[in-house]
């Protein structure tokens, strides 16, 4: 096939594309580089030639009308990466995040709707925040998912979640495809319309949709120096810059990390699985883990002595915990993760050590995001 995909340059992106080319399959990849994302100076970077070298490599933007027509009649499927991330930004940035994922996705279905193509199939990448909260279930066994937190309960340090008319402790399970959605940020209510958009529209113009939920997907090769990429590369730099390590609310809260060359397995899958054609599935490990243990984790494979401490600091429209139910992509697609959370994080830490501490501005966003009252 002829593959294109948005956003092909990034941490997914480029390790689908170059996975695609070794199996025979022509990829182009369309990137805008975002500088946040990227550096200052792309073209300078190893990965950009070794995209440059086995792709055909467009420096573009998923917005920009003109490339998009350019490009997408000459492919038999697409993989829609490219999308602006990151929770908390998205709660200020918030034109941006609906131009660029909302309006980006549009423009692409539009572009298949009217303009002449021969493409068979679109991968949309989704994502986890598109549930808020995930599933818990109430003392009479009856399945119940909770909106955001009270701002007074976490500021008393009463971090758990509830959930109206229930008394008793909610146990969380897992979330499956068939949960509420009910996003609890800007850019959980843009991935929501992005993966309604696609299993919307692709059907109803004889184009096979497919949509991944990925859960918080970490790797090497992950920025270190964006400060909206995940707590395991923040953290991992925090470890080798020599501070110390502040984790909010009370470092249980939990997420289910999910390893980048698992993700890509199951988006190349999903991009010839005759199973996959117009479904939904989720794209985790299956396994909750708490941020305790991801910093106590890295610490011990770092072999730091970095201060842990627990601050009861919180975020606005953060989720307490979300797993994923794995159970129908391994039942259609026969998909598997390969790696567990310790075999890759390991993987991480070794290829954070060769890389070395990064410049970033973590400590900058959180005070962007102190002095707009989301953060306390």
């Amino acid at each position: 096939m002829n593959v294109l995909i948005t956003g092909g340059a990034g941490f997914i992106g480029s390790r689908l594309a170059l996975r695609l080319v070794g199996e025979g399959h022509g990829v182009t990849v369309l990137d805008n580089f975002l500088p946040q994302v990227h550096g200052d100076a792309p073209e300078e970077t190893a990965l950009y030639a070794k995209l440059a070298a086995a792709t055909n490599l467009v420096h573009g933007d998923v917005t920009d009308c003109a490339a998009l027509e350019q490009l997408v009649p000459n492919h038999d499927a697409i993989v829609h990466l490219a999308a602006e991330t990151g929770t908390g930004q998205s709660m200020y940035q918030i034109e941006r995040y609906n131009s660029v994922n909302i309006g980006g996705t549009s423009l692409l279905l539009d572009i298949l709707a009217n303009q002449e193509h021969s493409v068979k199939r679109v991968v949309v990448a989704s994502s986890r925040s598109i549930y808020g909260e995930g599933r818990y279930r109430a003392p009479d066994g009856s399945y119940v998912y909770p909106t955001e937190r009270a701002g007074p309960d976490m500021e008393a340090g009463d971090f758990a979640v509830k959930y109206p008319g229930v008394e008793g402790e909610l146990a969380l399970v897992a979330t499956d495809e068939d949960s509420k959605i009910h996003p609890s940020s800007v850019y959980g209510i843009t991935k929501q319309v992005q993966e309604q958009l696609v299993m919307t529209v692709c059907p109803s113009i004889e184009i096979e949709g497919v949509a991944l939920r990925y859960q918080n997907v970490f790797g090497p090769g992950q920025s270190l120096s964006n400060p909206y990429t995940g707590i395991l590369s923040i953290f991992s730099n925090l470890i080798m810059q020599g501070k110390p390590i502040n984790i909010f609310e009370d470092g249980t809260e939990s997420r289910d990390f999910v390893f980048v060359e698992d993700v890509v397995s199951s988006t190349a899958l999903a991009l010839t699985h005759p199973a996959a054609a117009n479904e939904v599935f989720n794209v985790g490990t299956g396994v909750p883990v708490s941020v305790m243990t991801v910093a106590q984790t890295l610490v011990r494979l770092f072999e730091a002595e970095t201060p842990i401490s627990v601050s009861g600091n919180f975020r606005l429209g953060d989720i307490r915990h979300n797993y994923a139910d794995m159970t129908k992509i391994n039942d259609a697609l026969g998909f598997q993760c390969e790696y567990d959370f310790e075999r890759g994080i390991a993987e991480l830490v070794e290829w954070a050590k060769a890389s070395g501490p990064q410049a970033s501005a973590y400590e900058a966003s959180l005070e962007e995001m102190r002095s707009k009252g989301l953060l306390k």
